[in-house]
């Protein structure tokens, strides 16, 4: 397996000696000290380039890069669609074990590149960053404004009652789709602000939560660990009403540190509904007789 040094002074390299990339900037995980290194960590590199088009799709060009296990190219997959804004992706998986995900981008969105925390500009071959704000800490993250707490309370508290209209129906796979994919996103995103307010916002919370343990109190990160259970309907249940509870004390505490109001009466309402649906016999008529 090629070393970090190794595949940085490729990537270094290859933009040196190419006059059409005039920048590097390297993001995610191996730009933020404060995570520990391993072996698994992407390199996630953007090219700044003064014409894209002659990098995208030129699948010779990179070869440079190694013996590919598998490759991605975002732009070309229908579902999800690509963004179409004049960027290019390889998203490259190499047979020695490292990754590199390339991205080509127009020198126009130098902007959309800084947005990525945190960020470390490599090269900079005409000075286009010296004058954009530096990246945020290490493990730095935002507080939620007002609406983004009013809107992750509301799709979770929303997609409960899918999840619970599924086990009624006896679909599992729907049931659990619903609250992995959207109920469990809305939990864990409330869970890192939960570690934001106890840390000034100074704490890393991780992508999807993998750092959680470490920064939440033992008790919560017990309960997260409930909420994942088998398939049969009554663990599934229990997992949402754990989920309902865990997310209802996080967000109470986020809502009360931050000034922001916690929309107690679609808590209640929709855990009302939640109690309701699971004692409905299943070969109801109605939902309310």
């Amino acid at each position: 397996m090629r070393s970090e040094k190794n595949i940085v002074d490729l990537l270094l390299s290859t933009a040196k000696d190419d006059q059409r990339i005039r920048a590097v900037v390297l993001s995610g995980s191996r730009a933020d000290p404060g995570i520990p290194k391993d072996p698994f960590q992407d390199f996630d590199i953007v090219y700044l380039v003064t014409d894209p088009a002659p990098f995208s799709r030129n699948f010779d060009w990179i070869k440079r890069f190694g013996e590919l296990m598998i490759l991605q190219t975002p732009e070309d997959m229908g579902d999800p669609p690509g963004e179409n804004d004049g960027s290019y992706s390889y998203l490259m998986q190499f047979q020695d074990g490292n990754r590199i995900d390339l991205g080509i981008v127009p020198i126009a969105g130098k902007d959309k590149v800084l947005a990525d925390d945190p960020h470390r500009v490599l090269l900079d071959k005409d000075g286009v960053f010296a004058d954009a704000a530096k990246p945020a800490a290490p493990g730095w993250q935002r507080p939620p404004t007002a609406r983004q707490f009013d809107d992750c309370c509301n799709e979770f508290w929303w997609v409960c009652s899918y999840a619970a209209k599924g086990l009624w129906r006896d679909e599992p796979a729907y049931a659990k789709r619903m609250m992995e994919a959207h109920v469990r996103d809305q939990l864990i995103r409330m869970l890192g602000w939960h570690v934001g307010i106890k840390s000034g916002f100074t704490k890393n919370p991780g992508k999807f939560g993998r750092f959680l343990e470490k920064h939440l109190d033992p008790g919560l990160w017990d309960s997260l660990m409930k909420t994942y259970v088998g398939v049969d309907d009554e663990s599934v249940w229990q997992a949402l009403f754990r989920m309902t509870e865990l997310f209802r004390q996080a967000a109470n505490e986020v809502a009360d540190r931050l000034g922001y109001q916690y929309p107690k009466g679609d808590d209640e309402r929709v855990s009302a509904h939640l109690r309701h649906v699971k004692g409905l016999p299943g070969d109801a008529k109605e939902i309310y007789p």
